[in-house]
C-alpha cells in the first residue's frame, strides 16, 4: 500500500529535521511526503528545500499567503493521489515502524482508519507519560467503544497517529473553516467513523513532543484558568462552536436523527450561558451527550455547566487547597 504523508509546517525549524528524518527512515518506504509551508519566516523553507534536493519522495509546496492550520492541511488533502494518507506534525518523532504497523493493521482488519497511542515527551525527548490515552482518560473510549457515538462529543484520536483510506476524502472535504475547535484530524475521524470502520494499535507509535511553542498539546487550556466564570464561559464556548459546526455541515452526516440532535445540543449550550445558579432543564440531553465520557469528567461538567453556584464554591475550595499545598 503506497501512502501520502501530509505535513503542514510553520516556523518549525527547531525540531523539523528530526521529524522528517524519522519519517524518511521508516521501515516501510513506500510513500510520498507532502509538505506545505504556511509562510514561515524562520529557516523552515531552507530546511525543506534541502530535503527536496536529496530525496525524491519529498514534495514541498510554499504558500504565498498564510492559510492557517486547517486550510493548510486541506490544501494537502486535496493533493493526495495514493491509496491512503497520514497526517504529520512538524515537531514529533515517529517510531521507526509506525507506517509498517499501521498498514499491516489496516490490511488485517480491512478497516478504513487506523490510529494508535502516543508517548508524551519533553523538548529533549525524555518521557513524561508513557501513554497519552491513559493521561487523558481515553482508554475506555478506545477499547470499549471506538465508534462514532464515542467521538461525537469529544475527539480522542490524534491526527499524527492516523492512517486513513483516501476514498473517504470525497466525503471529508471540504473541511469546516469557521470553527476554532473542530480541526482537520477530528473531522476526518468523525466522518470516517460515521460511515466506515476503525481499528487501533494500543502501542504508542509517536513521540508526542511538548514544548513552549506547541499550538495544540497535551495540556488543557481550562487547567490554566484561575477565574471560574472564565472557565465556565470557555466550556460553553467550545461546545457551542462544536455543535454550530455540526449544524452548519448537517448534510455531511446524512442522518436526520443526528441533525435534530445537533440543533438541540447547540440550543442547550446556548441557553446555559444565561444560567446563574442552577439548571435542570434538558438534563436528559446532557447525559445523553456525555454517555461515553468518564463519569467523573461528565459529573464535573454537569456541575460547572448546570449548577454554577455549587461548582463555584467547590472551585474556590480546590483552589484554596492548591495554594495551601504550594
Amino acid at each position: 500500500m503506497k501512502i501520502d504523508i501530509l505535513m503542514a509546517t510553520y516556523n518549525g525549524e527547531k525540531y523539523l529535521k528530526e521529524q522528517i528524518d524519522s519519517i524518511l527512515n521508516q521501515t516501510d518506504q513506500d510513500f510520498r511526503l507532502l509538505i506545505s509551508d504556511d509562510c514561515s519566516d524562520d529557516n523552515t523553507r531552507q530546511i525543506l528545500n534541502e530535503y527536496v534536493e536529496k530525496d525524491s519522495r519529498v514534495v514541498v509546496f510554499l504558500q504565498a499567503k498564510n492559510l492557517g492550520v486547517v486550510k493548510n492541511f486541506e490544501f494537502l488533502m486535496e493533493k493526495v493521489e495514493n491509496e491512503a494518507f497520514m497526517f504529520s506534525d512538524q515537531d514529533d518523532i515517529w517510531q521507526k515502524d509506525k507506517i509498517e504497523k499501521s498498514v499491516k493493521k489496516m490490511e488485517e482488519t480491512a478497516c478504513d482508519l487506523v490510529y494508535s497511542d502516543l508517548e508524551v515527551v519533553n523538548q529533549e525527548l525524555e518521557i513524561l507519560y508513557k501513554s497519552y490515552w491513559k493521561l487523558k482518560g481515553f482508554i475506555k473510549k478506545v477499547k470499549k467503544y471506538n465508534n462514532f457515538q464515542s467521538l461525537y462529543l469529544n475527539n480522542y484520536i490524534t491526527g499524527s497517529t492516523m492512517l486513513v483510506k483516501s476514498k473517504w476524502l470525497e466525503k471529508i472535504l471540504p473541511l469546516p473553516h469557521k470553527s476554532n475547535y473542530i480541526l482537520h484530524d477530528y473531522w476526518t475521524a468523525l466522518i470516517v467513523s460515521k460511515f466506515g470502520k476503525m481499528a487501533y494499535l494500543k502501542e504508542p507509535l509517536v513521540k508526542y513532543r511538548q514544548h513552549v511553542d506547541n499550538k495544540i498539546g497535551s495540556k488543557k487550556k481550562s487547567n490554566e484558568i484561575e477565574d471560574f466564570e472564565e472557565m465556565r464561559d470557555l466550556f460553553i464556548k467550545v461546545k457551542k462552536d462544536h455543535f454550530k459546526t455540526f449544524v452548519q455541515n448537517a448534510e455531511v452526516f446524512e442522518d436526520e436523527h443526528i441533525e435534530v440532535l445537533n440543533k438541540k445540543s447547540y440550543e442547550y449550550f446556548e441557553n446555559l450561558k444565561h444560567v446563574k445558579k442552577a439548571n435542570f432543564r434538558n438534563s436528559q440531553l446532557f447525559w445523553k451527550l456525555y454517555k461515553y465520557e468518564n463519569f467523573s469528567y461528565a459529573f464535573q461538567n454537569f456541575l460547572i455547566l448546570n449548577m454554577p453556584v455549587l461548582a463555584l464554591h467547590l472551585f474556590h475550595m480546590k483552589k484554596g487547597l492548591k495554594n495551601k499545598n504550594e
